[in-house]
């Protein structure tokens, strides 16, 4: 493939991403290996006239591995997106109205022939949190309410569990309720602010501590061979490098492909073509579909295999499979 592609991206500010640890960044790496013409734009920048998708892109140039000037802004101009090949929705949450009305704009794009990762009707169907529970052979003793009462029975009832709010992400709000916790309602009332939020509590797995939260990436069906297991520090329960979890690359173990093969078939037929599924222990805990990451942290530790070269491949593949179609 050349520059005949005309890749689209939809991500936060460009200007403000670590390039040391953005996926995207990885991403937009490879794709200008393969000389894609980039048009980077923000959730603010894509509209609707007339049911007629557009977007006011930058189309960027020259990106390079370096902490300065690590890309150029080519020209700026208004662009129908059905006119690109292939659109990478990568906004990171919060997951809300804003990011709802965004994956609307994206299915006219869809509509008219655009490959859209992941697929508009799939990010809204799917929340991060809840889909785990689609595989309750696989996921801890698991509730989604608001309920203040439901949950603090669900707490009593399992003795030692983690409580997050839903539609966040790197660590916001997440908190241990372990054995005898005299502050169980307050942190409940707090996640759920006061029954107006709707929160995700699970049975703590202890193994974490151990051997980390695994964030295994599957690509179209195909189940990356290394995940990043990321392992609290001591007295936090947190393990998203964010809140100061420490990366390890490892090879995938038995339990890992297990699970991550069952995922793999079910984000395969749900079109969901990248994700990250978090895997502690035997257990599943989330399918990340919004804007999964890590690809940098695990390309920067094995030699002689690239996570954005498969990416890309089967993105290609898929391209070339719509045109013969067509």
């Amino acid at each position: 493939m050349n520059d005949s592609i005309r890749l689209g991206i939809v991500m936060d500010s460009i200007e403000n991403i670590n390039i040391k640890k953005d996926s995207s960044f990885a991403m937009l790496l490879e794709a200008h290996k393969r000389r894609y013409q980039i048009y980077y734009m923000e959730v603010k920048d894509i509209y609707l006239i007339n049911n007629e998708p557009f977007g006011s892109a930058k189309i960027i140039e020259n990106i390079e591995d370096r902490e300065n000037r690590w890309f150029e802004i080519n020209k700026k101009k208004d662009i129908s997106l059905k006119k690109l090949n292939v659109i990478l929705m990568r906004k990171d949450p919060p997951y809300n109205m804003e990011y709802i009305y965004a994956t609307h704009i994206l299915e006219r794009a869809e509509r008219d022939g655009t490959m859209v990762i992941n697929r508009p009707k799939s990010l809204r169907n799917h929340d991060e949190k809840i889909c785990a529970n689609l595989f309750t052979h696989l996921t801890p003793n698991t509730i989604v309410s608001r309920d203040h009462k439901k949950l603090l029975n669900f707490y009593e009832e399992n003795q030692d569990v983690v409580i997050k709010p839903l539609g966040r992400m790197g660590g916001e709000s997440v908190f241990r309720l372990d054995k005898n916790n005299f502050n169980a309602r307050t942190v409940i009332e707090t996640v759920t602010k006061k029954e107006n939020v709707f929160c995700i509590m699970q049975k703590y797995v202890a193994d974490v501590t151990k051997n980390g939260d695994k964030r295994i990436l599957i690509i179209n069906g195909k189940v990356v061979p290394y995940c990043l297991a990321r392992i609290p520090k001591e007295n936090n329960i947190r393990a998203n490098l964010s809140s100061g979890g420490i990366g390890k690359v490892r090879s995938l173990q038995r339990d890992d492909w297990r699970i991550a093969k069952e995922i793999a078939c079910f984000l395969k037929k749900e079109g969901i073509f990248f994700a990250g599924i978090d895997v502690i222990g035997n257990k599943l805990i989330e399918i990340n579909i919004t804007s999964p990451t890590c690809i940098r942290e695990i390309e920067s530790h094995i030699n002689k295999y690239s996570i954005t070269q498969l990416l890309f491949d089967e993105i290609e593949l898929e391209l070339s499979m719509r045109n013969t179609v067509d």
